[in-house]
């Protein structure tokens, strides 16, 4: 069998989750957290927030679809509800805005409250939110192979260790970049990720209603 069509799903994935991550708009917010930790709890945080990242995501890829089915919810409608949200979060990246369905202001502040603020609002929902975890459960309800998972696996830990790279070179990049980088970047990430969402919507509505397919095929 070819494994050419995972290779290439798997590098969809890993695309969608880059996207929705987008490590470089992550690093204002982790400044600010960690503002008053010294280099060493700086490093422990990064750790922390980026094993966080991949436990979330590991458990979401592969428990999130029997979760959906304890509540009856199809993943075709999770699918359309899906990009929904992707699209919501993507309009907010092209005004290089901040959503609130990745994270609260209230979040922030109380995160900064606190001694710790590696696991939320850090890893989640800034960085394993709501758009993360369902890409990876739409990626895992197309596998159809033990290969296929393993590569799903692969992209979280990749993707974990993306966010584990934003965050240790946070400081440079922020110097480097700038507040007009960092828009750019996140512009971007948010045209990649309307158009992640549309195909979402798209193939949810042709499970749900698969007339519209034969009517706009005939």
């Amino acid at each position: 069998m070819s494994i050419a069509p995972e290779l290439h799903n798997a590098l969809q994935t890993l695309i969608a989750l880059l996207a929705i991550l987008n490590p470089i708009g992550a690093i204002p917010i982790f400044i600010a957290l960690t503002a008053d930790e010294d280099p060493a709890q700086q490093l422990a945080t990064i750790k922390l927030a980026s094993r966080s990242v991949a436990i979330v995501l590991l458990i979401a890829a592969f428990l999130g679809e029997y979760i959906l089915q304890f509540f009856g919810i199809s993943i075709a409608a999770f699918q359309v509800a899906g990009g929904m949200v992707l699209m919501l979060l993507a309009f907010n990246m092209l005004q290089a805005k901040s959503s609130r369905y990745r994270h609260t202001p209230e979040e922030t502040a109380e995160g900064m409250s606190k001694e710790a603020v590696a696991v939320v609002p850090l890893a989640i929902p800034l960085m394993a939110g709501p758009g993360t975890m369902i890409t990876v459960i739409i990626a895992h309800h197309k596998n159809a192979s033990w290969f296929a998972s393993g590569l799903l696996i692969l992209d979280i830990l990749i993707i974990a260790g993306v966010a584990y790279a934003a965050l240790r070179l946070a400081r440079p990049l922020s110097r480097r970049l700038g507040v007009t980088g960092i828009n750019i970047s996140t512009r971007i990430f948010g045209l990649v990720l309307a158009a992640i969402a549309v195909t979402f919507i798209a193939n949810g509505l042709a499970a749900l209603f698969p007339g519209l397919v034969h009517v706009s095929t005939s």
